[in-house]
This record gives C-alpha cells, sequence and structure tokens, in this order.
C-alpha cells in the first residue's frame, strides 16, 4: 500500500486518484502516524455492501449485547464500586 504525508498528498492528489482508481488503497500520514485511507469508489461500495448495516446498528447491537443484566450483578460486585474512604474533614466537625 503507498503512504503519503497529508503535505505530500496536496501535491500529488491527481497521481493518488489515478492510482487508487486502478484498484490500489493509499494510506494519508500526519507527522508519521496513519490517519486516512483512499478508496476507489468500487472498493468503498463493496465494503459497504459485505455489512450488515451502519455503524450506529452495529454499535447498537453490541452495547445490547454486553450490558448485562441485573442478575449477573452481586451485592459484593457493587460494593466494590462504592468509594470507601470516609471523605474529608469538615470544618464543623
Amino acid at each position: 500500500m503507498q503512504s503519503f504525508s497529508i503535505a505530500d498528498a496536496r501535491s500529488q492528489l491527481p497521481t493518488i486518484v489515478h492510482s487508487v482508481e486502478k484498484g490500489g488503497a493509499t494510506q494519508l500520514t500526519r507527522r508519521g502516524k496513519p490517519v486516512a485511507i483512499l478508496l476507489s469508489l468500487k472498493e468503498y461500495e463493496t465494503l459497504l455492501s459485505q455489512g450488515k448495516g451502519s455503524l450506529l446498528q452495529a454499535l447498537t447491537a453490541y452495547q445490547s449485547m454486553m450490558q448485562p443484566t441485573i442478575d449477573d450483578i452481586s451485592n459484593k460486585e457493587v460494593d466494590s464500586w462504592r468509594d470507601k474512604e470516609i471523605g474529608r474533614k469538615l470544618p464543623w466537625e
């Protein structure tokens, strides 16, 4: 996969787009760290068609799957969440 800094990609955008259209992906970096991927429209549509709905739907499904039921949480676990510190001393105490 090709990789370009964002600054370099600005000056070479037409070349990068032609390369991506031919079937490759190009990674964009900022300060040496990957931040984006450029894909052809065809590859993007293929990825969308393989998915099972939107990102929001996937997150909602994952969240509902991971939420414990009230029966899964013991009193001991709830007690472990509570702060055991006495608290600060108040001036009138």
